[in-house]
């Protein structure tokens, strides 16, 4: 087993690991992919002011989002597919976020449902991220499910009204199910963990979706059903209405710019993420990073500005916290992990990042992550 010191270490050993399809599904942006690899590297840029002769004893990166208590302000991203990075990877990262002590938010388009990661966490607590889809009656029978497994937060995606091209999963044959080319089975006999692992699950289809609506009853029907669920006409409106049924904490995911964040806030909202679905929608928009400050300085006062996209290291949580983020959530790292070894794979990524924001903190003069601010970065580099 190479030793791991850092989450590009896990990307490697997950990239080794996992089918091709899925790992391309996972590690992959819209188009050009400008916008995914901009998430990470616009981090880079942005500089920290080294202090010293400062007292480092008991510092602390306990902080909150969305009134619940976390020992850091980082949170599972909602990632499609994640049981196929590895057998029942939702369950198993939802353990691991319970835990670290963070939330873990289940995607609409798990593999592992509602009702397994309320099973496999013992009821603990965890966020649920919602696609508004045109069958309404199936969006009121999902917050209600949200709602039975005790379920603290619900997270509406806002950015995914339509599907943006993702040439590798054209060129994969990535579809429901998944195209039994040459190629792909010659690389599913690379990969005797994870075909062992997905042999000994039941876990294989959209759990939230198959059993659950009339008519889809396997993958090949849910293909068709997909295809003409995602509502290109949402509305404001429609966040109204999900806001009254749910009645708990709201999340908006997907928002750029500060006209929308605007419009977020008026919603009633909790908090609204910064994100651009990982750079696998528009491509060529803005990195998460680069459009933070902006809605974090307009609305920050009035809605929690959360933000997702590019998170590789404990220290891009620091820089996007100082930029006026409460929270962050971590998608690719997580799965990386994951693919790399499973549960002990994000418990490791987890550990990674904590340990990076603290000791960045630290340097930085600082020993309480609620006292972060643009103070501890070089002026002139964000």
């Amino acid at each position: 087993m190479p030793v791991i010191t850092n989450i590009e270490d896990l990307r490697v050993l997950a990239r080794k690991r996992v089918p091709r399809m899925f790992y391309d599904y996972a590690d992959s942006g819209s188009w050009t992919e400008s916008t995914y690899r901009a998430n990470e590297a616009d981090f880079d840029k942005i500089l920290l002011r080294q202090r010293v002769a400062v007292n480092m004893e008991g510092r602390t990166t306990r902080t909150t989002m969305v009134g619940q208590d976390v020992s850091m302000p980082v949170a599972i991203a909602p990632t499609g597919l994640t049981g196929m990075q590895h057998a029942d990877g939702e369950i198993l990262a939802a353990r691991a976020a319970k835990k670290a002590g963070i939330p873990f938010t289940l995607s609409t388009m798990s593999i592992c449902s509602i009702e397994d990661i309320a099973a496999g966490t013992d009821r603990h607590p965890f966020w649920f991220q919602l696609y508004v889809m045109r069958d309404r009656d199936f969006i009121e029978a999902l917050i209600e499910r949200a709602r039975a497994a005790n379920c603290s937060a619900l997270v509406v995606t806002l950015d995914l009204q339509i599907l943006g091209q993702r040439h590798k999963d054209i060129k994969n044959g990535l579809s429901a199910p998944p195209k039994p080319t040459l190629a792909n089975i010659l690389n599913l006999m690379t990969k005797p963990r994870w075909c062992l692992g997905m042999a000994g699950t039941k876990r294989r289809q959209f759990g939230n979706i198959v059993g659950h609506v009339k008519g889809v009853e396997n993958m090949g029907s849910l293909s068709e059903w997909t295809a003409r669920q995602f509502d290109p006409r949402l509305s404001w409106a429609d966040v109204e209405w999900i806001k009254k049924r749910w009645g708990g904490k709201l999340i908006l995911k997907g928002v750029q710019d500060v006209e929308d964040a605007y419009l977020a806030r008026d919603s009633g909202a909790d908090a609204v993420i910064v994100s651009n679905h990982g750079g696998r929608q528009l491509d060529g928009a803005a990195s998460s990073i680069s459009a933070l400050p902006a809605i974090a300085d307009a609305v920050g006062s009035k809605i929690e500005v959360h933000m997702d996209g590019g998170i590789r290291s404990g220290q891009h949580v620091l820089k996007a916290v100082a930029l006026g983020a409460r929270g962050t959530y971590i998608g690719r790292a997580m799965l990386y992990g994951l693919g790399a070894m499973g549960e002990e794979g994000v418990d490791h990524a987890l550990r990674i990042i904590r340990n990076e924001l603290d000791l960045s903190m630290a340097f930085c003069g600082r020993t309480d992550i609620r006292q972060v601010d643009k103070g501890i970065l070089l002026p002139g580099s964000y």
